[in-house]
């Protein structure tokens, strides 16, 4: 994998109004290295990650953005190891991870060694845009 260009990473406690605070600080970051079109399927992205983080874990969470060369890549780390739920699940308001399966160019997580728990990543193209 190419050495990122540039990386950021956002640690947010488990509450709810982290969400729109990383949003908006997501937008700064893409509007900043001059990347329009990514915000609005980076921001969908990074609702599903970080409210799926939130929603089914008790501890912390954080936002990892990064572009390398053409890809630009972003995830979700949070304190539980159990593998996500790829199936929208009828008792709860989420979609599992159909939304980032349809937007994202790949996407694939892994368990945390060390800090424990798990990474949820995706890859958009750095000429992404809304794939509607």
């Amino acid at each position: 994998m190419p050495k990122p260009l540039w990386e950021y990473t956002l640690y947010i406690p488990n509450d709810p109004r982290a969400v729109p605070i990383s949003r908006r600080a997501l937008r700064d970051i893409l509007t900043s290295h001059h990347l329009p079109t990514l915000i609005e399927p980076a921001e969908l992205l990074a609702s599903e990650l970080l409210s799926n983080a939130i929603r089914h874990t008790e501890g912390p969470a954080a936002l990892k953005i990064r572009q390398s060369g053409p890809s630009f890549r972003l995830g979700a780390w949070d304190t539980d190891s159990t593998p996500p739920v790829t199936t929208p699940n009828p008792s709860t308001s989420g979609h599992g991870l159909r939304i980032v399966d349809a937007y994202a160019d790949d996407w694939g997580w892994f368990k945390v060694n060390g800090s424990g728990g798990k990474f949820i990543w995706c890859e958009l193209g750095a000429e992404a845009g809304p794939q509607l």
